[in-house]
């Protein structure tokens, strides 16, 4: 690893953008996060709704079921981005984007275990830096696992149906040397960008990755997923200490509208 590497934020190849969680930044929803990789920020929200998809009842699956919505707001980057509703249709990266959430979330989650209800995951991207996916996972795992515990305090489920918690991180060759945490200016000139979705005891839940117009080798791959662990070890620390600050009683007036 190119240990001299000149990152424009004057990181060091194996460090992370410094990472936040602000909490309860949606009060309405029953669980939610502003996270922060560096510059990129996300507002992920949880809300759990009773019911479930027609196609869950009409092929007699049981249990719950967890679905996704990533959206980058119009002012999320430099030049103004339409919403999707305006063009009539999700974009292909926005629909890719939210079924790699979904699919993240759906890995650590007992779907028994929500009964018959739907959690619905929704990441708005409030700025993009590199990162946007990423922090979306990070972040909608830790507002899944406070809209668990506000209805456990509410007596509506016994155990939270989190197996365990999961981030996810990017790294990249740029500069002919790996890094970890790609910011959009690393992101647009990397010549491999991989994605890592991982479990916190490290089990890869997703890969992510590709030479854009160039090829790799087996030990830049090597390091690539050495920093992706390493990343991923920091976000659940991370994880970790933001909900041990959650209060789930503190909202009252979720609390009293939980069914």
């Amino acid at each position: 690893m190119d240990h001299d590497m000149n990152r424009i934020d004057g990181r060091t190849p194996d460090a992370m953008r410094e990472v936040g969680f602000q909490l309860d930044i949606a009060p309405l929803a029953h669980g939610s996060v502003l996270v922060n990789f560096g510059e990129t920020r996300v507002i992920c929200s949880a809300m759990l709704e009773t019911g479930v998809p027609p196609w869950m009842k009409a092929q007699g699956v049981q249990g719950g079921w967890l679905t996704a919505e990533y959206n980058m707001l119009p002012y999320s980057t430099l030049q103004r981005k339409p919403r999707d509703i305006s063009r009539g249709k999700l974009d292909g990266r926005s629909s890719e984007i939210q079924r790699l959430i979904g699919r993240s979330l759906r890995a650590i989650i007992d779907l028994q275990g929500l009964g018959t209800r739907t959690l619905w995951i929704d990441c708005d991207v409030l700025r993009a830096d590199g990162g946007t996916r990423t922090a979306s996972i990070t972040g909608a795992v830790v507002a899944a696992e406070m809209a668990f515990r506000r209805f456990i305090v509410a007596k509506k489920m016994t155990k939270s149906p989190m197996r365990q918690l999961a981030a996810a991180v990017s790294a990249g060759v740029w500069k002919e040397g790996c890094c970890l945490d790609l910011n959009y200016h690393e992101d647009k000139n990397a010549s491999v960008d991989f994605n890592y979705a991982m479990t916190e005891d490290l089990r890869l839940i997703e890969v992510q990755g590709t030479g854009e117009e160039a090829t790799f080798t087996e030990e830049e791959m090597a390091e690539m997923l050495r920093l992706g662990k390493k990343g991923i070890g920091e976000l659940i620390v991370a994880q970790r200490e933001a909900l041990d600050r959650f209060d789930p009683t503190a909202n009252l007036e979720i609390l009293t509208r939980i069914g």
